[in-house]
């Protein structure tokens, strides 16, 4: 099965899993919880749920390996479908319950299609879901007692959440992709250079030994001897010599194996000519003879007679210029590997003095290191990107994992914890992921605005209701002082600057104190402070926390998690708009941030 087929095959059998863990909750909904059902209404409540439970275990059968391979996306496309009917007749059904949440459940339409698509089906989904909403209200409308005619915004609001949740979590799961197929890229790549640096490292031990046999004695037939012997066990020959050039004469200076005491035996001499030396001192590489039946240098004649069919020789370097070679015969045509080729190659260069063979080990070595120190180079990156990212996707996945294995013996209670971890752990990969992506947009100069008369009074007190029913352990409130004109600016970037400060100064307020913000205008600028009851900041870490990663640690607020790159975007926002942010705070006293704009302010 292949990377993406498996990857498919899972994605098919967790949501398969996510519908057979659906099918109880239908038929408590159905069967227990719902009551007063229009007339015939209950009969459709129990269709429907009868072709969850068919669907949940066909799609269950589907997921499995042997029959996913058939049509994987098939498979995948028409769950989607299947579950977009079953979904839709759920919510036409349930519109009699006025107020009912029913509409909720188009976010897993929605969370499904973004896992199987990523960004386009988080995206395309919503589109999807558009004329379904539309027709849910208009049955509401038209089939049941209701005060309230037709209300576009129980339409177009949750259409605009479900298209920014789904390209959140669209992005998020192709980012996860690409991470994962990145990954795997590093994984191959990491492999490759194992085995590499493994292979290396044998020609190198290889290598080391015969450098040690050259070096093991000050008399040259002494050493030739010793490294005859460790060359005899590294790379077997049937005869092998070591041949000098000098003043166009070809001296044997080492020679072992078949006719090694009557075929150019040790100590002999005689002209180069058109001999395999000639050839290698020309070239300065190593030769290849497969097979010497097609004989080609006149002492090729001599070795046929022995028996001997396969000749390879390596150059002996002194810098860039050849002055002999090392040669090793085998009996067999075609006899040596490219390993060997290799080794008989570094050989040719260790044997020209011992000096050398050190220089040639050392840059070896050198080039191993260099391998090692980018390994670990490459490790150290992905682990910098991946860090802040580790932790919460490990509470999700774990969190997943512990409901999907044991949602049976959990308590409604434990459930609802583990799903209130996923939901607060998702929302900090989310804010995490924006921050990222801001930071960089910023530095880049891409960072956008859409500039309009902005009512700052009005998004204060947005902001503090927004952040107030977010937590209850901490009171926040606004304080609007007269009229404010409105300022020119970008109602979302300002109001994402009111909801950092905000939920810095309920993250570092202890319970049971009170955020006030306060807005007013002094002269030509708006003012509006956001102070807190905190531990402070101090004096030396006050501009810290304005930079990129920069955080403050005091003693009141240890641990405190974060990213440091709030502030830093708050700052940008400001500044683009032509204002400021600052901060006065003592240790033990507080904080208040305060955003100062110009009135009629526009984009620098």
């Amino acid at each position: 099965m292949t990377p993406e087929l498996k990857r498919l095959n899972e994605t098919e059998r967790w949501i398969a899993w996510v519908r057979l863990a659906a099918v109880p909750f239908a038929i408590v909904e159905v069967g227990l919880l719902s009551t007063d059902y229009p007339p015939g209404y209950e009969k459709w409540a129990w269709a429907t749920t009868a072709l969850l439970s068919a669907g949940a275990a066909l799609f269950y059968l589907l997921s499995r390996p042997g029959a996913f391979a058939r049509a994987p996306r098939g498979i995948g496309l028409f769950g989607l479908v299947l579950d977009t009917i079953i979904v839709s007749a759920f919510v036409l059904i349930y519109q009699y319950e006025i107020g009912s949440p029913v509409n909720q459940l188009f976010f897993v339409l929605l969370v499904e299609a973004a896992v199987r698509y990523g960004f386009r089906g988080g995206l395309l989904m919503p589109l999807a879901i558009a004329p379904l909403l539309a027709v849910a209200e208009w049955w509401r409308e038209t089939h049941f007692d209701n005060p309230h005619d037709f209300q576009p915004d129980h339409v177009v609001f949750p259409w605009g959440l479900l298209t920014l949740t789904g390209m959140i979590v669209g992005w998020l799961v192709d980012r996860l992709r690409r991470e994962t197929a990145t990954s795997q890229v590093q994984v191959g790549e990491a492999e490759r250079l194992r085995d590499e640096l493994g292979r290396r490292g044998d020609v190198l031990e290889a290598a080391t030994r015969c450098a040690r046999a050259l070096g093991s004695s000050l008399d040259l037939d002494e050493a030739f001897e010793a490294f005859i012997r460790e060359l005899r066990g590294l790379v077997p020959f049937d005869r092998m010599a070591i041949v000098l050039e000098e003043a166009g004469t070809a001296q044997v200076m080492a020679v072992a194996g078949l006719g090694a005491d009557v075929v150019f035996s040790r100590g002999s001499r005689q002209p180069v000519g058109e001999t395999l030396l000639a050839e290698v001192l020309r070239s300065g590489q190593p030769a290849y003879r497969e097979d010497m039946n097609d004989i080609r240098y006149p002492e090729e004649r001599e070795f046929m007679e022995l028996g001997l069919h396969c000749r390879i020789a390596a150059p002996l370097l002194r810098g860039p210029q050849a002055f002999g070679m090392i040669s090793l015969v085998r009996r067999e045509p075609r006899a040596f590997k490219s390993q060997e080729l290799e080794l008989v190659g570094l050989l040719g260069r260790l044997v020209a003095s011992a000096v050398q063979n050190i220089r040639a080990y050392e840059a070896e070595r050198s080039t191993v290191e260099e391998l090692r120190r980018l390994s670990t180079l490459r490790a150290d990156f992905v682990s910098l990107v991946s860090h802040e990212l580790r932790a919460p996707m490990a509470s999700v996945v774990g969190s997943a994992q512990t409901l999907l294995l044991r949602w049976r013996e959990l308590t409604p209670d434990q459930r609802d914890s583990f799903l209130g971890l996923i939901g607060s752990e998702t929302d900090r990969l989310a804010v995490l992921v924006g921050d990222v992506l801001d930071t960089s947009r910023i530095e880049a100069g891409t960072f956008t605005y859409r500039f309009d008369d902005v009512d700052l009074g009005e998004l204060v007190r947005d902001s503090v209701a927004g952040v107030s029913l977010a937590q209850d352990e901490v009171r926040v409130s606004a304080d609007v002082r007269g009229e404010m004109p409105p300022v020119r600016g970008d109602r979302d970037r300002l109001q994402q600057v009111l909801t950092n400060l905000l939920d810095n100064a309920v993250k570092y307020s202890p319970a049971g104190e009170e955020v006030k913000v306060t807005a007013l205008q002094l002269d030509s600028h708006l003012r509006i402070e956001v102070a807190d009851h905190g531990p402070g900041i101090p004096s030396d870490q006050q501009r810290l926390i304005f930079e990129k990663f920069g955080r403050g640690h005091s003693a009141g607020s240890p641990g405190k998690p974060g990213t440091g790159l709030g502030l830093f975007i708050a700052r940008s926002i400001a500044e683009a708009h032509g204002g400021s942010l600052e901060v006065s705070s003592a240790p033990d006293l507080g904080a208040t941030f305060t955003l100062t704009l110009p009135l009629g302010a526009s984009a620098r």
